[in-house]
């Protein structure tokens, strides 16, 4: 080890002395020292954190790569970002090339479209590798792969594909107990299971003890390659410009969630295919299996750990395949028996405006054998649900004004759905739809009435231009009136409208959208001239009821004023509604449902004294209607506060809320599982939980189970006529997702998120 640090320092001295660029050298060793030493240990040759100087970079070998890694940190490992000037980084880039004997990157020289022609075509190497979307999925993505590693180890994976094979591509021979065989890449394995993918790009979820053998081939499913110097050149030129011409999409045969799928959706209990767990926004589960009878066995089957907190994410599942979400936008595929990782897709997030939004996301979309995610850095990401490469990016808004997204796309035959989150920063909301094959922006729709539009005297001045409206949550879609139901935000400044006298509109709404254009329909305002932060974001459930003798499509909703709603889904008209929990700011609701404002309830400096308070008696937490009982199961929070205003000039990007609230603290926060007659609000049974929560939401089942969570960390089972409570598990953390259900191989499961960790239970 001496001699060697002795060769390396020589070595290092005398290309100092010798090199153009000796001062970078010498610059980035001195930064190198004070920096990286104390894991990388001294002249880079490892301690807590790898040796630099062998030239195997495992995250990324490129000049570009290491730049990025030294300035921005390595996610999911212990090295952190060092933020600091180009130059500097440059330095130590020197400093450790200068380590590995000076090795310069070798320009790319070659033909790219020649080498695209070949990848995609004789060379076959598009049969197993991904490139911006386009190609095969048994091999690694290879869209970026030109940045990340050195030409020369391009090279010798080409001509030697064993000598490195990358976790979740070695090769496996499984014998299983029939006798028959399986061979392919095994994703994830532990001691119980293994999860592989087979030569024709089936994904295999196996049970080992239905396995007879598991035996490793060390050798790679890729043969060496035969390609001339002439053509490797063209095919490495092809990977490093990454242009890859469009193809029609022609998703997967074994894993294909097409749009009638989703239309029918409750057709599928086994798997719970939107984010609602259909278009209408029922959050209900058809299955059977867990009764009041036997869901005192319940028992936890298995666990995810997300690695951070806030999480708010409500899986989907499709044929035994699993998709949720972390805070940061990343998102994970999971064996849906035993939680095992299949794939993991890490967003690459830059410095957002935190004190815009939420920090996290709440769930992804399907379609075809993609994955959709809205980002927190407001992109939409389109994943191939197999393998977790990259079909295309695309930005939404700009995310340095302060816009992010937190919810879940809604897919809408061919199309996606979603909203923006403008917060509480003098910005304004929006709906998009946008080409689900291409990433497309198809339109976009202002929650915010326009210039030109007559609503937009609802606005006094210029106010509309940082009125708000914001839009938080998944919409639902009613196919017989081709109408999207998406929820909008309160206006800004939150709590002092002193600026912005009038309704409004369209904030603290319900829009029906036309689909193909975006345009509203009509509309519905819940709360008129917001002055409590009582955002409209709950969910706009759709159902078919019987209303004074008469049969009515209608849009419910519990309303984070306190108020309950019932208006006809086709027309926008009010038809029934009352308040399902405390609530001291109105006198009721008149005969077009708007709220009779008693007096002395709006904010002041000095602070004034209402209920609910700021998060409201309901909010995203998800609502459930059974089409067995035919109640509506809402969770509920009885609290109050003190509102108070200030005065603040807008300034996008920056908070702008007029005020705030302090909580009553004597009263604390109340919480109650309440089911409601949905023609009429009227309740039906309230049983009391010991804290309530604006996010943890319920899922009523056909079994005659509503399961349900409260906030300080239980999930819990009642029974669905009564109310009582039959089964409770305390998760040890605080809960802010609502639970789901699913099945495989018939045996149902649930599953909720609370502040760390997926939970699944199942019965015995």
């Amino acid at each position: 080890m001496i001699a060697r640090f002795l060769i390396l320092a020589s070595a290092t001295f005398a290309l100092q002395a010798q090199s153009p660029h000796a001062a970078p050298i010498a610059r980035g060793g001195e930064l190198f020292d004070k920096t990286c030493t104390a894991c990388h240990g001294a002249r880079a040759l490892g301690g807590r954190a790898p040796n630099l100087t062998r030239g195997d970079w495992k995250s990324g070998g490129s000049d570009e790569a290491i730049l990025r890694n030294i300035v921005k940190g390595i996610p999911g490992t212990q090295m952190p970002p060092f933020p600091m000037p180009d130059d500097d980084a440059k330095a130590i880039l020197a400093y450790l090339r200068s380590l590995e004997g000076a090795k310069a990157e070798v320009p790319f020289t070659g033909n790219p479209q020649a080498g695209a022609a070949l990848f995609f075509g004789s060379g076959r190497c598009g049969n197993c590798h991904m490139v911006q979307g386009r190609g095969g999925r048994l091999g690694p993505d290879l869209s970026t792969i030109a940045k990340e590693r050195r030409q020369d180890d391009l090279r010798t994976s080409l001509a030697k594909p064993s000598e490195k094979l990358r976790p979740g591509f070695r090769t496996v021979v499984v014998t299983l107990a029939s006798g028959s065989t399986i061979t392919g890449v095994a994703k994830n394995e532990d001691t119980f299971s293994l999860q592989l993918m087979d030569r024709q790009e089936k994904l295999h979820l196996l049970d080992k003890a239905q396995v007879r053998e598991v035996r490793q081939t060390h050798e790679s499913l890729m043969p060496a390659s035969k390609l001339t110097e002439t053509e490797t050149n063209d095919v490495l030129a092809f990977l490093k410009s990454g242009r890859v011409e469009p193809t029609a999409w022609k998703p997967a045969a074994d894993l294909n969630v097409t749009w009638a799928r989703l239309q029918n959706a409750p057709a599928e209990p086994h798997n719970w295919l939107t984010y609602w767990g259909d278009l209408a926004g029922h959050h209900y589960s058809k299955l059977t299996q867990i009764t009041p009878a036997n869901v005192n066995n319940l028992r936890a089957a298995w666990s995810y750990q997300f690695g951070a907190s806030n999480i708010q994410t409500v899986p989907l599942v499709v044929d035994g395949l699993m998709f949720v979400t972390g805070p940061l936008s990343n998102v994970s595929a999971l064996d849906a028996r035993s939680g095992r990782t299949i794939w993991q897709y890490k967003r690459p997030l830059p410095e957002v405006a935190s004190h815009c939004t939420v920090m996290t996301n709440r769930g992804v979309a399907l379609l075809g054998d993609r994955v959709y995610v809205s980002t927190l850095d407001a992109h939409l990401v389109a994943l191939d649900s197999k393998t977790g490469n990259v079909i295309f990016d695309v930005e939404v808004e700009d995310y340095r004004k302060g816009f992010s997204i937190t919810h879940a796309p809604l897919v809408i035959d061919g199309k996606l759905v979603l909203g923006i989150t403008a917060g509480e920063c003098a910005l304004t909301g929006y709906v998009y739809a946008f080409d689900a094959a291409s990433g497309k922006k198809l339109w976009r729709t202002h929650t915010i009435a326009q210039p030109g539009d007559p609503n937009s005297a609802s606005w006094a001045g210029d106010s509309a231009k940082y009125g708000g409206a914001p839009t938080w949550m998944t919409g639902t879609y009613d196919p017989e009136t081709n109408t999207v139901f998406w929820t909008t935000g309160n206006p800004g400044p939150d709590y002092n409208g002193a600026d912005r006298a009038g309704d409004n509109l369209y904030s603290d709404s319900v829009l029906a959208l036309d689909p193909a254009t975006g345009k509203i329909k009509w509309h519905f305002q819940y709360t008129q001239h917001d002055v409590h932060d009582w955002d409209a974001n709950e969910t706009p459930v759709l159902i078919d009821a019987v209303v004074k003798g008469q049969k009515r499509k209608l849009l419910i909703m519990a309303n984070r004023n306190a108020f309950y709603y019932a208006i006809d889904r086709v027309t926008g008209e009010f038809v029934s509604g009352q308040a399902f929990a405390k609530q001291t700011w109105a006198k009721g609701l008149d005969s077009r449902g708007k709220p009779i404002v008693l007096p002395n309830t709006t904010p002041t400096a000095e602070g004034n004294y209402v209920c609910p308070d700021a998060l409201g008696a309901a909010n995203f937490a998800a609502p459930s209607y059974s089409s067995k009982t035919g109640f509506f199961y809402v969770a509920v929070r009885e609290t109050c506060a003190h509102y108070f205003t200030e005065n603040k000039k807008p300034e996008p990007g920056q908070p702008f809320t007029g005020g705030g609230q302090r909580e009553d603290e004597k009263q604390g926060e109340q919480g109650f599982i309440r089911a409601l007659d949905p023609a009429t609000g009227d309740l039906k049974w309230s049983t009391r939980i010991q804290i309530g929560s604006h996010a943890a939401g319920v899922l009523s089942t056909a079994g005659g189970v509503v399961f349900a969570a409260s906030k300080d960390g239980n999930i819990m089972a009642l029974d669905a006529v009564s109310g009582k409570i039959l089964w409770h598990y305390q998760t040890g953390a605080a809960m802010r997702s609502s639970p789901m259900s699913y099945a495989v191989d018939g045996k149902q499961y649930v599953a909720i998120s609370n502040d760390a960790a997926l939970l699944v239970f199942n019965l015995p």
